[in-house]
């Protein structure tokens, strides 16, 4: 993964509830895990724009219903700041699904705004995006 500019602040711990933003089939995911989180003990890994969670979907068609799938955080509520000074906010938090070995999306298109700082770490991710911020 490369390595992003910007200083984002990680608000999304466990168990909170992310849009799925993508054509999968899933709408509301659950994060349960943080890939490459190193902290302290006992302390609950926090992500935020760019970073691997692992998610079990909660909502969405039946045939992707209960499944543990990996997502990219593109969109988060808390505000962050770019290195040019811009702090940057959104409505709500949002990902979408990858091929845990690929790192692609399994989606074909992304409905709604993306960060720019997740299409710096995921080039693919940016292909399919409708919008940029």
């Amino acid at each position: 993964m490369k390595p992003i500019a910007a200083k984002i602040t990680k608000p999304i711990t466990l168990k909170t509830r992310l849009k799925c933003i993508d054509n999968t089939g899933a709408k509301e995911l659950e994060v349960i895990s943080v890939k490459l989180y190193k902290g302290k003990r006992k302390r609950l890994p926090r992500a935020g724009i760019g970073d691997v969670v692992i998610c079990s979907v909660k909502v969405g068609n039946e045939k992707m219903r209960k499944k543990v799938v990996y997502a990219v955080v593109v969109r988060q509520k808390k505000e962050y700041r770019r290195p040019d000074g811009l702090r940057i906010k959104f409505e709500d938090n949002a990902a979408v699904i990858i091929n845990p070995k690929t790192k692609e999306p399994q989606g074909t298109e992304i409905r709604g705004v993306v960060a720019k700082e997740a299409i710096q770490r995921f080039s693919a991710i940016g292909k399919i995006s409708s919008q940029v911020v």
